[in-house]
């Protein structure tokens, strides 16, 4: 009777009975509303060429005689999504680059302008603990290390711990190798105690940890579930910090005899390291930041930050920087060691550049550090437009998961985006140039240290390579807005001379200066010195 009902109501009113979902413009969406919608009958609707308004009597045309539940869109799609606003104010399914939904009505109004301004779901919906306590989505963070493994102690040698917030091994993005190598090649005089927080590693990769590790003590994933203005304290000193896992920390210490503790990256300072390991100075990098957007979100960042490493530097003993420069900002003292980033020049080889084939740009960068995004939105804004059509191709590696980092759009066919590489040397050799497209930074880059023991020229801004001695026109060629970097690369594709002689110059400059050999002599002489001698 009910079904029958129905049929006679829609029948007056000119409509199928049963709903059915509409799908702007072409995609995946199609796809993903059969899966989500399996009993319901969809309707992908093509969008001829023109304006909003085109879109919009499409869209119109194919819902006559329709009873329309739902019109699902890409907010990447801005025509389809203006149409489909128009046509069904309050039946848009918008769907961002990760494939994230949102049901745009005016009941949840600042969520739905949220979401269409690009901010991801999970964000919108977060609310901090002393504002909403009595929400169940809340932050789990780990309270206790577990054992994962070591080679076991030497007798004689003294004991460091270092705590972590990302494991040496996989060797996914710079800081990583970093304490892959200082500590592999530390580990031949100290016996070392490492403390990591635990992100998808396998068995295979704790064995690797511990051929040089002692002892390799893990805690769980933290997942932070507070809104990023919410805390006085940044939420990266957060998130990888408990009461427990400190307390914990100073328990095994003492256990093992271990005389001294370093922490690498400066949100492990709540730990109360002897050495603090600076890869960047951060409220530097987010005063830089500020200076681009100028919000009031910015300057907190800003502000909140300086007051936490101002205070962590002043409590270690020891504090080490990447760069003379990183010194001078922190301004205190001998307290202040620089060991710089390194590369390994067996494994980065000099190789000459492959022959035939369009040529190639490599941009290698993890987005989980937030420089490289904005270095990549930089790139494709500001410099790839004015390469034109170009017979160039573009390669990315964007470390694990860059999606989370990063919104996923519709790029030039031109470009791949790789995740996570296990060897990156392959895509050097296969290079013509690097380019390091930084406006954000701090530190070394050692993307830019593997390019030039590579042997690859590269084009960078001034911050891309700072503190490494280069000199524009001899071992790098240097540009500061977009238009002079979309020229640095046309001029170093045009003159194979100049861009040999450039790769050379950064290749012999890479082995006077930046061996790991040299580096992890100084990071030993460091620990042997505060460890009494």
């Amino acid at each position: 009777m009910r079904q029958a009902l129905k049929r006679a109501v829609f029948g007056l009113l000119g409509k199928a009975p049963d709903a059915v979902i509409l799908v702007a413009g072409d995609g995946p969406l199609g796809e993903e509303m059969r899966r989500l919608e399996p009993e319901a009958e969809v309707v992908e609707v093509a969008l001829p060429e023109g304006g909003a308004g085109e879109a919009w009597l499409a869209l119109r045309r194919a819902a006559r005689g329709r009873r329309v539940a739902l019109c699902a869109v890409r907010l990447e799609d801005p025509r389809a999504l203006a149409a489909a606003l128009w046509a069904f104010p309050f039946r848009v399914l918008a769907f961002n680059g990760r494939m994230e939904r949102h049901h745009v009505h005016w009941r949840e109004p600042v969520a739905s302008l949220l979401f269409l301004r690009g901010v991801a779901r999970d964000r919108i919906f977060l609310r901090p603990r002393w504002l909403a306590p009595w929400k169940r989505d809340r932050s789990e963070l780990p309270r206790e290390w577990r054992e994962a493994g070591g080679r076991g102690f030497r007798e004689g040698r003294r004991r460091v711990a270092v705590a972590t917030p990302y494991l040496p091994w996989p060797p996914a993005h710079g800081g990583a190798v970093r304490l892959y190598n200082l500590l592999r090649k530390c580990s031949e005089q100290f016996d070392i105690v490492l403390f990591g927080f635990e992100d998808g590693q396998a068995a295979e990769d704790f064995r690797v940890m511990g051929e040089f590790c002692a002892a390799v003590h893990v805690a769980a994933k933290p997942r932070w579930r507070e809104p990023r203005w919410s805390t006085l304290a940044p939420p990266e000193a957060c998130e990888f910090y408990t009461p427990e896992l400190e307390r914990g920390l100073r328990e095994r210490m003492g256990a093992l005899g271990v005389e001294l503790l370093q922490a690498e990256y400066t949100q492990m300072a709540r730990y109360r390291p002897d050495v603090l390991v600076e890869h960047d100075v951060t409220w530097d990098l987010f005063r830089q930041v500020h200076e681009r957007k100028g919000s009031p979100g910015s300057w907190w960042d800003w502000k909140r930050w300086e007051w936490f490493e101002r205070r962590a530097v002043a409590r270690a003993r020891r504090v080490v920087v990447m760069s003379e420069k990183d010194a001078a900002l922190l301004g205190i003292g001998e307290k202040a060691v620089v060991i710089a980033n390194g590369v390994d020049l067996e494994r980065f080889r000099a190789a000459p550049e492959r022959e035939g084939g369009a040529p190639e740009l490599l941009f290698v960068g993890s987005f989980r550090h937030f420089p490289n995004v904005r270095a990549f939105e930089f790139l494709m804004e500001e410099v790839w437009p004015r390469l034109g059509r170009r017979d160039v191709r573009l390669t990315v590696v964007a470390g694990p998961q860059p999606e989370l980092y990063w919104t996923p759009r519709e790029l030039d066919e031109r470009i791949t985006v790789h995740g996570y590489v296990a060897d990156v040397q392959p895509l050097y050799e296969r290079a013509t140039l690097t380019v390091i497209p930084t406006v954000v930074s701090a530190g070394t880059n050692l993307k830019a240290l593997e390019a030039m023991a590579s042997q690859r020229a590269i084009v960078s801004t001034p911050s891309g390579v700072a503190g490494l001695g280069l000199e524009h026109g001899e071992s790098v060629w240097l540009a500061e807005t977009g238009e002079e970097f979309a020229a640095g690369i046309e001029k170093l594709l045009e003159d194979g001379g100049l861009r040999r002689r450039m790769a050379e110059a950064a290749r012999r400059h890479a082995e006077r200066h930046y061996s790991w050999d040299t580096l992890a002599k100084r990071q030993a002489e460091l620990w042997e010195s505060l460890c009494g001698g």
